[in-house]
């Protein structure tokens, strides 16, 4: 099992959608710092608790991690303090981080750490037979109808998937 760091957008975009539990079919453990859970996942309620009887695993910052995310926020304006911790657990632990927020994604380019969205999910998921092309459809469909409301993803990418 590979590890990724997440953020908490990509989770929110497949509660909006009813699909939760697709990501945990792919073969990866998800990582989010202890206080991101507490504090990021509050809404709507028990989001958080439900991500952790799915297989999300809170983790503590190493000292590394978190001296390298108190460089970050220095570093970039825009990201959160939580953002940055989960690029800082990326980027020490050579691992993919996991979020769709546009400043954290180009501070983890500029950081040279990999990184993956929800359409990157759904993709994998696809590819990998985890789910077959109707559940893909679907999922891009109900993606597309609600962007620009509580998903915010690149339509041009959504449409595209559709053809």
């Amino acid at each position: 099992m590979e590890y990724i760091s997440s953020d908490t957008n990509i989770w929110l975009d497949f509660m909006v959608i009813g699909r939760l539990r697709l990501p945990f079919k792919l073969p990866y453990i998800y990582l989010m710092e202890h206080d991101a859970v507490e504090d990021e996942l509050l809404n709507p309620p028990d989001i958080g608790n439900e991500l952790m009887k799915m297989g999300l695993q809170k983790t503590e910052l190493t000292e590394n991690e978190f001296f390298l995310a108190e460089e970050l926020v220095g570093k970039y304006t825009k990201p959160s303090i939580y953002d940055c911790m989960a690029l800082a657990i990326a980027k020490v632990r050579g691992i993919t981080l996991l979020t769709g927020d546009g400043p954290l994604r180009k501070a983890a380019k500029a950081e040279s750490v990999p990184v993956m969205g929800t359409l990157g999910v759904l993709d994998q998921l696809l590819a990998g037979k985890y789910i077959d092309l109707d559940e893909f459809e679907y999922c891009i469909m109900e993606l597309l109808r609600h962007n620009g409301e509580k998903v915010r993803l690149p339509e041009y990418e959504l449409k595209k998937r559709l053809r």
